[in-house]
C-alpha cells in the first residue's frame, strides 16, 4: 500500500496553502492601507491647523516678500 497522495491530492493541498498565504498577504496589505489612511487623515488636519494659523493666507492681500529684504545686513 502507497501512502503517498494522488496528484489531485497533492495538487489541491498545494492550492490550499497558496489560499492560505494570499489570505495572509491580503490581510497584511488591508492593515498597511488602513494605517496610511490614519496617517493622511492626521496630515490634512495638520494642514488644515497650519493654514488657519497663517494670517490671510490665500487671500492675495498679503504683501510680496523679496528674499533680498530678508538677507542679514552684513551681505
Amino acid at each position: 500500500m502507497s501512502t503517498e497522495p494522488s496528484p489531485t491530492e497533492q495538487r489541491l493541498n498545494e492550492l490550499e496553502i497558496k489560499a492560505s498565504y494570499t489570505e495572509d498577504l491580503l490581510d497584511q496589505l488591508n492593515l498597511v492601507i488602513y494605517r496610511q489612511q490614519q496617517e493622511i487623515d492626521a496630515l490634512a488636519r495638520t494642514v488644515a491647523q497650519l493654514r488657519q494659523q497663517m494670517p490671510e493666507a490665500g487671500s492675495g492681500g498679503a504683501a510680496v516678500r523679496n528674499l533680498r529684504d530678508e538677507l542679514p545686513p552684513h551681505y
